[in-house]
């Protein structure tokens, strides 16, 4: 069996982690910055084992498994269309060679287990023992509707480090509208505060759409006060069932006031935010503090990173299929067919993707794309190619493209 190389912080590690953490805080005025490193420093050190920096889904690198498409919700914007389970889905056995396959990548060090709804696979106690055995850290990304405080206890004895449970609302009514459920708010409240009772680190993800686009700042609130470490502001991206309701994903100039708005609420809150699906956050933060020449573009790749769509993200589905990310519908290869690791290390499209000069239009003319890549979901989302230019970016051109 193949074991996870847990070594504790090595130098360059440490580096890149805290000099993400510095420069985040400096170039936004992070007023609880401080106050994080006191109350979740530490204790996520475990849920963002191998990061590299900050960057789309939270950080490179790190692999996640959608260990199924059943679900015990029918959100209007799921990218799995998530409800009945895949009958190809990977079974136990296979499952226990995944985890042995990426153990043998030395930059991941956790695993997370998405879905669907991760939690009504019946073998999920038996895939989390096994990646704790072999020494990941687990996470789970979740709706919440089962977990209570029973279930929380006994996740953490199965090595769950973090949860990550999605709320798209404030008001009751429309977060179970999204989710087409009715009872799914008062659930997924009981999920979290099982998770604050119990010690697990509580992430927060929204998604940000035409539901909710004038209560992102409450939902932030809202994650402040029930003592999450991170939350993650996804975009509605139309893939899968999002592709249903594509009149709900937000315009250019609603992303742009919400990424400048998510740099100006960042500063009094105490969790990370991080955006998923706009990667221009990164550039958008040099910009407003005048910091973008190319000396400070060179410092600043170092520790963000944009969109990792294959570069230090694997999406791996119900199947095998190995995508770069959960929006990029192009498999890489099947982990039925050659090894995750040979798939992960190998691909030459993984390896394409990883390079940005390859990347079309703007995206692969931009002095940013180094820090940003654009979103290779919503480049795939409008034209079926992941490799052109992100149709949503709002960075002006007499800024971003080269001379």
């Amino acid at each position: 069996m193949n074991k996870v190389k847990h070594y504790l912080n090595p130098p360059a590690l440490a580096f890149k982690q805290a000099g993400s953490f510095v420069l985040y805080s400096s170039l936004i005025g992070w007023n609880k910055s401080l106050q994080w490193l006191i109350r979740h420093g530490f204790s996520t050190l475990p849920v963002s084992a191998g990061a590299i920096g900050m960057g789309c889904i939270g950080f490179p690198n790190h692999p996640v498994w959608e260990i199924t498409t059943a679900c015990n919700e029918r959100c209007l914007h799921c990218h799995a269309n998530g409800g009945k389970p895949q009958k190809d889905e990977l079974n136990t056995a296979e499952g226990f060679r995944l985890i042995e396959d990426i153990a043998k990548c030395e930059e991941f060090r956790m695993l997370v287990y998405t879905g669907g709804e991760p939690l009504v696979r019946k073998d999920l106690f038996d895939l989390l023992a096994y990646s704790q055995k072999i020494g990941f850290k687990n996470v789970i990304a979740t709706n919440a509707i089962d977990i209570d405080d029973a279930m929380a206890k006994e996740l953490k004895k199965l090595g769950v480090y973090g949860l990550a449970i999605s709320l798209d609302h404030i008001d009751p009514e429309v977060h179970n509208h999204i989710r087409q459920r009715k009872d799914a708010f008062e659930l997924a409240l009981r999920g979290i505060e099982a998770c604050r009772k119990n010690g697990i680190i509580l992430q927060i993800n929204i998604t940000a759409m035409e539901y909710n686009i004038n209560k992102i700042q409450e939902i932030l609130q809202f994650a402040d006060k029930a003592d999450a470490a991170i939350v993650l502001n996804y975009q509605l991206v139309s893939v899968g069932r999002a592709a249903n309701i594509e009149e709900k994903v937000i315009s250019i100039e609603k992303n742009r006031s919400l990424m400048n708005n998510l740099l100006k609420w960042q500063k009094d809150i105490t969790p990370i935010i991080e955006p998923v699906a706009s990667p221009q956050y990164w550039p958008n933060m040099l910009i407003k503090k005048g910091k973008f020449q190319d000396y400070h573009i060179k410092i600043a790749k170092n520790f963000f990173h944009g969109c990792t769509a294959g570069i230090g993200l694997a999406y791996i589905k119900p199947n095998g299929d190995i995508w770069p990310c959960p929006f990029v519908e192009v498999s890489a290869g099947n982990v039925r067919e050659k090894p995750f690791n040979e798939i992960w290390r190998n691909s030459e499209y993984l390896q394409k993707l990883r390079n940005r000069d390859n990347l079309g239009g703007s995206c692969g003319n931009c002095r940013f794309n180094v820090l940003c890549g654009g979103c290779r979901g919503k480049a795939w989302a409008a034209s079926g190619d992941s490799f052109a230019e992100d149709p949503t970016c709002f960075i002006p051109d007499d800024i971003k493209l080269k001379k």
